[in-house]
């Protein structure tokens, strides 16, 4: 059997992206193929793809298969449960932490001017897109939230550089106010994942 087929094999039967690891764990020890022959094998089932309403993408967790997004308005329909639009509040707030993370509930209030609810803090950990990945050296320690992987592999990114200007970000989400969301937002900046530490302490999972 090539390898080719049984990494193609593989990631359709996979229902999330697989990393080299996993691929390498396909295989028992004697014939375990290197990472430079996956990632050769790969690159030629990208090519193999190129033409076809499937495409293999590399997101921040592995690779997967994927309908090609110009096929979405056909796709889509098969599927009873429409994709729920986001609030405003949820969209700021998720911005917010993309752009300026890590960041502490407060700090999330202060840009906003208005209280962060609960419910949309608890929606965004049950999504996965945010977790905690500290507590900030300050009176109360308050937990810092930063996006997960998930996030990236959500939104077909593989770091946070890749990010896009946050207005695309936001139209992303389809967000249906006519006002840009943007305005109450700074200027977004890509953050350092780490922090000097003094500021934060981590969690001990991280």
């Amino acid at each position: 059997m090539e390898l080719k087929q049984i990494l193609e094999a593989a990631m359709m039967a996979a229902a999330r992206p697989l990393g080299f690891q996993e691929f390498a764990n396909l295989f028992d020890e004697a014939e375990r193929p290197t990472q430079e022959q996956i990632e050769k094998v790969l690159a030629e089932i990208q090519n193999d793809f190129e033409h076809r309403p499937l495409e293999l993408k590399r997101v921040a967790s592995g690779y997967r298969f994927q309908v090609r997004e110009s096929f979405s308005p056909w796709v889509s329909r098969l599927f009873e449960e429409r994709p729920g639009r986001y609030s405003r509040p949820f969209l700021e707030t998720l911005a917010i932490i993309a752009y300026r993370q890590p960041a502490t509930r407060g700090e999330i209030e202060d840009i906003r001017g208005v209280a962060v609810s609960s419910n949309i803090i608890k929606t965004m950990l049950e999504r996965d897109w945010i977790h905690i990945v500290g507590h900030k050296d300050v009176p109360g320690r308050p937990a810092l939230f930063a996006t997960t992987r998930h996030f990236l592999d959500y939104f077909n990114l593989t770091s946070l550089s890749e990010m896009p200007p946050l207005q695309e970000f936001i139209d992303a989400l389809d967000v249906t106010s006519s006002e840009a969301i943007t305005d109450s937002i700074p200027q977004p900046v890509i953050a350092e994942t780490h922090t000097k530490n003094n500021e934060i302490e981590h969690a001990d999972s991280e």
